[in-house]
């Protein structure tokens, strides 16, 4: 082990050890209390319906608003990004009453800023009109 290159090495490991092993329980609950307001860490978007033409509908791609999205080239930034619909049901499972069904952006419907989403189950008719998260991952940059 050659010269300075293994003492800034060893002084690292000595300088980041006590902030994160020796803080303990208290250390932890101060990281998770919160100051201020909430932060979102998403987009939100409004589910106008299902993909269709004049006699049929097609429910496994739903057709979204992305709030500020309102031309086809700002679409192209959220393709392939994460979407999930919370919704509240009657039965707790796994300690929550909130369930989630997953999906993703799978290209825009036409010019106004619309996009086509597919997701793991396709969304129920109650969810029409309702919200949708479009989270910022995963990122193409």
């Amino acid at each position: 082990m050659g010269g300075p290159l293994w003492f800034l090495a060893l002084a690292i490991v000595v300088v980041v050890k006590p902030s994160f092993f020796c803080g303990g329980a208290s250390h932890f609950a101060a990281m998770v209390e919160r100051k201020g307001e909430r932060i979102r860490l998403y987009v939100r978007g409004t589910i106008l319906g299902y993909k269709r033409s004049k006699s049929n509908q097609y429910p496994s791609t739903s057709l979204l608003q992305i709030e500020g999205v309102n031309t086809s080239e700002e679409v192209n930034w959220y393709l392939g990004k994460r979407l999930a619909y919370v919704y509240k049901a009657k039965t707790k499972k796994n300690g929550s009453q909130f369930r989630v069904i997953w999906g993703k952006v799978a290209r825009a419907h036409g010019s106004s800023g619309v996009v086509r989403a597919r997701f793991r189950s396709n969304l129920p008719p109650s969810s029409l009109g309702g919200r949708v998260r479009v989270f910022m991952y995963p990122s193409r940059i």
